[in-house]
């Protein structure tokens, strides 16, 4: 199959892209949103081609994914055809709904012909997906490798907009945990953080390797995000061999078992477990163990491509 979709989402399309199809990717010359074309920090098969608009025209292709209400608009002038009309399509959402959790209606509600394709089952819960047929394709992360340490006492999290996302991603939080852990922060933006006491910022490491390398010499990692979807760095960190201390939101109830860390909507519970896993270097090695279990078992690319080729299946028909 040969299928078009935008580089939205670097470690979403990182997996996608393993499966055994064609995968067409938009490239414009600044390479902005609309056409960023093949990553440059993550390993892609040859089976992900570039695309200018002008290629485009006479592409043969048998689906597109859509990520952004604006693609459809884009399908229609660089293609000329409409999506779910003259090419099968589906909408794969990222995200949580906002700005309400319960009454956002969704971009695809009123049609039909295009489904919704939800990366957790807590999205499709919550989202008003009105007359759009559903799916749910859980993530799936290509393995990092255990590479856990846990060396520096200290807790890693990855943000992305810190101060932009604030509360949403938990932000606020951040100074709590400093207090007792200090909390090193990777992810775009970081170093716009206020400076705190033991507290560091990574925004420019050269490569996704170099941030998996970095995270795993932590002896936790934090998740104190509040609304999102479930966070890729989150599932990254437990592929790693991380302990996790999360607060309780979205999908992370599901994700994240009993064994792998600590999960709790009481932030003095969060604190005392990382304080716990920052003085117990065995206490943090057992649990980051389970943590990788889990995220195997759950999250396996071949799981996630096989979904994902029974949804690419039934709409290309």
């Amino acid at each position: 199959m040969r299928i078009l979709l935008w580089h939205v989402h670097g470690s979403w399309t990182t997996a996608f892209v393993q499966g055994a199809h064609d995968y067409v990717l938009p490239v414009l010359p600044e390479r902005g949103a609309d056409g960023l074309g093949r990553a440059e920090t993550w390993e892609w098969p040859a089976s992900a081609v570039e695309r200018t608009p002008a290629e485009l025209a006479g592409e043969a292709l048998d689906l597109v994914v859509l990520q952004r209400p604006e693609e459809l608009e884009l399908v229609t002038r660089w293609l000329g055809r409409k999506p779910g009309v003259d090419v099968p399509a589906v909408y794969l959402e990222h995200n949580a709904p906002e700005p309400h959790p319960v009454h956002s209606r969704h971009a695809m509600a009123d049609r039909s012909d295009i489904p919704v394709v939800h990366v957790t089952h807590f999205n499709r819960l919550f989202w008003d997906s009105g007359r759009a047929p559903t799916f749910v394709v859980e993530h799936g992360v290509v393995d990092p490798g255990e590479r856990y340490t846990g060396e520096l006492a200290r807790a890693a999290v990855v943000i992305n907009e810190p101060l932009r996302r604030g509360r949403m991603v938990g932000t606020d939080l951040l100074d709590r945990f400093d207090a007792t852990v200090p909390v090193d922060v990777f992810g775009m933006q970081a170093r716009l953080l206020p400076a705190r006491p033991g507290r560091r910022t990574f925004d420019d490491l050269p490569d996704q390797e170099a941030l998996y390398t970095e995270i795993a010499r932590r002896r936790l990692y934090l998740h104190p995000v509040r609304w999102t979807s479930l966070g890729l760095a989150l599932i990254e960190a437990m592929l790693l061999g991380l302990p996790v201390v999360a607060v309780a939101a979205t999908e992370v109830v599901e994700a994240v078992s009993g064994d792998a860390g600590v999960i709790s909507t009481d932030v003095d519970r969060l604190i005392a477990a990382a304080e716990r896993f920052s003085a117990d270097p065995d206490a943090a090695r057992s649990a980051g163990r389970a943590a990788r279990r889990a995220a195997l078992e759950r999250y396996g690319l071949g799981r996630f491509l096989a979904d994902w080729d029974v949804v690419l299946d039934s709409v290309a028909r």
